[in-house]
């Protein structure tokens, strides 16, 4: 099995379209083609399912992209340690972080790191923690800034960033704000919230906060974005729950303490692969981090 038959595997379960993946590999689509069938030949199964339109993995198809998409990050950190070793930094460095993490200035890390590492090219993606850590978990991330939660997988190494607790957020005219007093997840059972998708964070950190409580809530209105959330609040169509550090982003907010959570903090951290699998650029990044003065106070706040 040839490393390229896996790199065009890939590619082409990626953009579902040999055209496409063709293009971006900059092969000719007949020699893709060629490619993909003696990896067939030699597995004696088809991976994709061909229309005139568009291809599908097949079963066997999705049980193979994990694994190469493993082999090749893989490939990818030896060829990164050699070159580590002989004295330049050189390679890809594969960054995931949720929106707004507490803990870390992501910009300001990845400017300073590219000044100093100008070789190295950075890829960032944003998603939920969930998402990310199996990202991470699959070779597909070099290493995440994420949300702890009590699902992280064990073959990851978590690296601690910061921790505070949440915070309601809620218009100046509602009735809790009138209260002044800090609210526990009884006292919002019937309240109207505004959160994040379920794989965020702040969403998880929340939905385990109420489930120790054993109290219900209902999320009316979900979105994908901070500054949505905050919107919506402010326009007095729901309550939000967030890390206490969100309440700097909205001065017009009332933000009210969190009491009764069973111990339940918001707690962001860098994942990453085992150590003997953390690629030179990954392992450059938390130096750099845990060295150069670039996270967020604890109860700083973070950029938007």
């Amino acid at each position: 099995m040839e490393l390229r038959h896996l790199q065009h595997f890939v590619a082409v379960a990626e953009d579902q379209h040999f055209t496409r993946a063709a293009e971006r590999l900059l092969v000719s689509q007949s020699g893709l083609s060629a490619s993909i069938r003696a990896l067939e030949r030699e597995l004696q199964t088809p991976l994709f399912v061909r229309t005139t339109r568009r291809v599908t993995l097949t079963p066997a198809g999705r049980a193979l992209l994990g694994e190469a998409e493993r082999i090749l990050a893989q490939v990818r950190t030896a060829h990164e340690a050699v070159a580590a070793v002989q004295g330049v930094l050189r390679g890809m460095l594969a960054l995931g972080s949720e929106q707004c993490v507490a803990g870390v200035n992501v910009a300001g890390l990845l400017a300073t790191f590219r000044r100093q590492h100008p070789d190295v090219e950075i890829c960032l993606r944003q998603a939920g923690s969930g998402a990310l850590a199996e990202e991470v978990a699959a070779g597909r991330l070099d290493l995440a800034f994420v949300v702890r939660t009590q699902e992280d997988t064990d073959q990851l190494r978590s690296v601690p960033l910061t921790s505070e607790p949440m915070t309601v957020l809620c218009h100046p005219s509602h009735r809790l704000a009138a209260a002044g007093a800090s609210v526990t997840p009884a006292d919002l059972g019937g309240e109207v919230f505004v959160d994040f998708h379920p794989d965020w964070g702040p969403r998880r950190t929340t939905d385990a906060a109420f489930a120790a409580a054993g109290v219900r809530r209902t999320v009316a209105l979900e979105v994908n974005d901070v500054h949505s959330l905050l919107d919506l609040v402010d326009e007095g169509l729901g309550i939000a729950v967030v890390p206490r550090h969100f309440r700097h982003k909205r001065a017009s907010l009332t933000a009210l303490p969190v009491e009764g959570t069973g111990g339940t903090p918001y707690e962001t951290v860098a994942l990453l692969p085992p150590a003997q699998a953390t690629s030179p650029a990954a392992r450059a990044l938390m130096t750099l981090l845990e060295t150069g003065g670039l996270a967020t106070p604890q109860d700083g706040v973070c950029p938007s």
